[in-house]
């Protein structure tokens, strides 16, 4: 990935969006600082999450799919015990 000041981002811009559309990811630094990336407009689409209801991602699992049951439900009247994360037993 090649590393450009906001000024030098600035002065080559066309450069810049050209490198990032042919793949070339382009860091864009701020006082020395990685601050930005600019990325082809496909990558960005291929890292966008897909924002979906809750119930629908859940609908969407391999289980639902081919017809199995998942019981989801948890038995309210048993006892839990903590449980210490922290210690070295």
């Amino acid at each position: 990935m090649k590393k450009v000041s906001v000024f030098e981002g600035k002065n080559k811009f066309s450069e810049l969006i050209n490198n990032a559309a042919n793949g070339e990811p382009q860091i864009i630094t701020k006082n020395g600082k990685e601050t930005a990336v600019v990325i082809s407009f496909e990558d960005y689409k291929r890292l966008k999450i897909k924002e979906r209801p809750l119930i629908e991602f859940l609908l969407d699992n391999p289980a639902h799919k081919y017809g199995l049951e998942v019981d989801l439900s948890r038995d309210k009247d048993a006892t839990y015990r903590d449980v210490d994360l922290l210690s070295e037993e």
